[in-house]
C-alpha cells in the first residue's frame, strides 16, 4: 500500500479499507485445546484474526477514532490522535532515518504516552521491536543492544544516563530521547518536564552523538511505502533470562503475536467488549504480559488504557483510580497486596470492575480472597511466558478455580511430561510443555538453546512443574529451573552469583529464592568470604546494586564457611533452599 503524500491523506485511505481477516469462532468442550467457549459471550464471534501486526494496527485505527486510547498524567490521546502521531513517527523512521523493514528498534520506556506512539509507529514501519527495562544497568542494556543488533534506541531522559555510558560500544546509529511530558499540551508539558529535571533532579547528565528529540520525530509528513510482511517475519525480539544468566532474545513472529491476541480476546471476551472498556495499565508495558493485554489485545478492541507510570507511588496511583470507572484490572500478586494494604483503596468505586486478571507470579489464596471481599471481583489467574507471547492458559469468569491457571486458550496443546518425556496421568506432577501458534520461532542467534527448548514435535518445555486435576484445571506447583521471581520479574541465580563473585573478597557465592511477603520471592545470597576479609552484608549488597537492576539485588546475604556441593563441585542450591 502506498501512503499518500500527507499523514491526513494516509489516514483517509486507511478509513476506506476493509479487513478481510475475520475468522469464525467455534466451540468445543471444557479445556479442550480448541475450546473457545467464550465465543458465545461478548464480541468474540466477530474477533478478527490478522496475518501481521501491521494489519492489526491499521484496522484498529480504522474502526476506533474519537474514542480515548491512552491516558497518562491527566492527558488523553484519542485513537485518531494516536493514529496521526504514530504514522508521523513511522514516517520519520523510514524517511528521515532511512530504516528499512526488519531493522531492530529498542525501546527503553516506562508507561508514558510515548510508548504506544513509538510502538505502533515502529510496527507500521515494519521494524522489529525490542523492549528494554528502563531500570537496566549499563551492562544489561549494552548486552541487549548488541545481541539484538538494534539500529535505533528510544529512551526516556530519566534513564538515558546508563545507555549513554555504553552507546559507543554498540551498533546503535540513532538515539531518540524523550522527556516525561513531551506529548502533553503547553504549558503542562514545560511545567512537568521542568519539575522532573530541575526541581526533583530525576535526570542524570547524559549525551549521545547526534541526539534526536522525540518531539521532532512526530512532525514528519513524508510518504513511505507500507511494508510487505509475511506472517513468519519477526515482529519482536523480547528478551528473557536464561539458566546461564545471559538474556536471550525470544523471536516472536507476526503470526505468534497476532495469534495470541486472537486467543486471548476469544478466551476472555467479557474483558474485551469492543470500544467499551477502561483498562488500568499499572504493569510495565515493556513486560510481555502487559505489552500484550494493553498494547495489542486491548488496543485491538478499542479499549481505553489508563497508564500508571509509577505504581509504587501508591498515593498517586489511587488518586488516578478515583478519576476513572475502570472495568478491567490486570496486575500481579505483589501489587494486589500493596493496594489492599492502602487505607484509601477500599474506598474506591468498584461498581464498574468486572474482570481482574493475575499473571507474572503465583497468586496466593489469601490475596485472591481479600481482593474478592474488597472489590467484589474474582481474580482470574493465567499463565504464560515470554516465549509464548505470553498467554498459554487462563481461568475465565464462568470457568475457574481459585489459585489455578484454568485451561489452555484456543489452538493450544498442553502436555505434562516426566523426565523421559512421557505424559503423566492426571493428578501427577509433570513439566508443562506447550504447542500452539503463539510459541516462539526460537532464541535469536542461539540454535542450541532453541533445540533444547523446542522438541521435534514443536512442544516448548517451560521448565515449570504443573498438575492437571480431574476437571481439567492446571495448577503450577514448582519450578524445574532455579529461576527466582521477584514481583513478577525473572531473576536467574547465575547472573547474581557472577556479579557477587567479581568482588575481590568473595570466594564463592550461590543465590536462591526465599519467600517474601511483598514481592512473592526475594533473592538470598549465600557467600563464602576470602580469608581475613571484613566484608559486610551491606557492602556486598551495595556492590551488587552498582551492576544489577534493583529487583535482582540480594535482599538477604548470609556468610557461610562453605557451600554444599556435588561430587563434581556443583553448588547444590536445593540444599541451601531446604536449609
Amino acid at each position: 500500500m502506498d501512503l499518500s503524500t500527507s499523514v491526513t491523506g494516509a489516514f483517509s485511505a486507511m478509513q476506506n479499507s476493509n479487513s478481510t481477516h475475520a475468522k469464525p469462532v467455534t466451540s468445543s468442550g471444557p479445556h479442550d485445546p480448541n475450546n473457545v467457549k467464550g465465543s458465545m459471550h461478548g464480541n468474540a464471534g466477530s474477533v478478527p484474526r490478522f496475518k501481521t501486526g501491521v494489519e492489526l494496527v491499521e484496522e484498529t485505527f480504522r474502526k476506533f477514532q474519537d474514542q480515548p486510547a491512552y491516558t497518562c498524567l491527566g492527558h488523553t490521546l484519542s485513537y485518531s490522535q494516536l493514529n496521526d502521531l504514530s504514522l508521523r513517527f513511522a514516517s520519520y523512521l523510514r524517511c528521515d532515518l532511512g530504516l528499512v523493514p526488519g531493522d531492530v528498534i529498542a525501546m527503553q520506556l516506562p508507561n508514558i504516552l510515548q510508548f504506544p506512539v513509538a510502538l505502533y509507529g515502529a510496527i507500521r514501519a515494519g521494524l522489529i521491536v525490542s523492549n528494554a527495562n528502563p531500570l537496566y544497568t549499563d551492562r544489561e542494556i549494552k548486552h541487549q543492544l548488541n545481541d539484538s543488533g538494534a539500529k535505533v534506541l528510544v529512551v526516556l531522559a530519566n534513564v538515558a544516563h546508563e545507555a549513554a555510558q555504553i552507546i559507543s560500544e554498540t551498533k546503535v546509529e540513532h538515539v531518540i530521547v524523550t522527556q516525561l511530558a513531551d506529548l502533553h499540551p503547553f504549558p503542562k508539558k514545560q511545567l512537568i518536564n521542568f519539575v522532573v529535571k530541575r526541581i526533583k533532579k530525576l535526570v542524570k547528565p547524559f549525551s549521545f552523538p547526534k541526539q534526536i528529540n522525540f518531539s521532532d520525530t512526530v512532525k514528519s509528513t513524508k510518504s513511505f511505502t507500507a511494508p510487505e510482511l509475511k506472517d513468519d517475519d519477526l515482529m519482536m525480539l523480547q528478551y528473557t533470562g536464561g539458566t546461564t544468566g545471559v538474556a536471550k532474545g525470544a523471536m516472536l513472529t507476526h503470526k505468534n503475536i497476532t495469534s495470541n491476541v486472537w486467543q486471548l480476546v476469544t478466551h476472555l471476551p467479557d474483558a474485551f467488549e469492543a470500544g467499551d472498556e477502561t483498562f488500568i495499565a499499572c504493569l510495565p508495558l515493556y513486560h510481555i504480559y502487559a505489552f500484550n493485554i494493553h498494547g495489542l489485545s486491548g488496543f485491538s478492541q478499542g479499549v481505553h488504557n489508563v497508564l500508571i507510570p509509577n505504581p509504587r507511588d501508591m498515593d498517586a496511583f489511587i488518586k488516578t483510580l478515583k478519576q476513572h470507572r475502570f472495568s478491567v484490572f490486570p496486575a500481579l500478586n505483589t501489587l494486589f497486596n500493596a493496594l489492599l494494604r492502602h487505607e484509601e483503596f477500599a474506598k474506591l468505586d468498584f461498581s464498574s470492575l468486572k474482570i481482574t486478571c493475575s499473571g507474572g507470579m503465583a497468586l496466593t489464596h489469601d490475596t485472591a480472597t481479600r481482593w474478592k471481599q474488597t472489590t467484589g471481583s474474582t481474580v482470574l489467574e493465567g499463565y504464560g511466558l515470554t516465549e509464548t507471547c505470553p498467554v498459554i492458559a487462563s481461568c475465565r469468569p464462568f470457568e475457574y478455580k481459585i489459585c489455578t491457571i484454568g485451561g489452555p486458550v484456543a489452538e493450544t496443546e498442553i502436555r505434562l511430561v516426566d523426565s523421559d518425556n512421557e505424559e503423566v496421568p492426571d493428578g501427577q506432577p509433570g513439566e508443562l510443555t506447550v504447542r500452539g501458534p503463539q510459541v516462539m520461532k526460537g532464541y535469536y542467534n542461539r540454535p542450541d538453546a532453541t533445540a533444547g527448548a523446542i522438541n521435534a514435535a514443536g512442544f516448548f518445555a517451560t521448565g515449570d512443574i504443573a498438575v492437571k486435576d480431574s476437571d481439567g484445571f492446571y495448577k503450577i506447583v514448582d519450578r524445574k529451573k532455579d529461576m527466582i521471581i521477584v514481583s513478577g520479574f525473572n531473576v536467574y541465580p547465575n547472573e547474581v552469583e557472577d556479579i557477587a563473585s567479581s568482588h575481590p573478597d568473595v570466594l564463592d557465592a550461590a543465590a536462591v529464592g526465599v519467600p517474601h511477603d511483598s514481592s512473592g520471592e526475594a533473592v538470598k545470597l549465600f557467600v563464602v568470604k576470602t580469608s581475613g576479609s571484613t566484608l559486610t552484608e551491606q557492602e556486598l549488597r551495595d556492590f551488587c546494586r552498582e551492576k544489577l537492576t534493583a529487583y535482582k539485588v540480594p535482599k538477604f546475604v548470609e556468610f557461610k564457611p562453605d557451600l554444599p556441593k556435588s561430587a563434581v563441585g556443583k553448588v547444590l542450591r536445593r540444599k541451601l533452599r531446604e536449609a
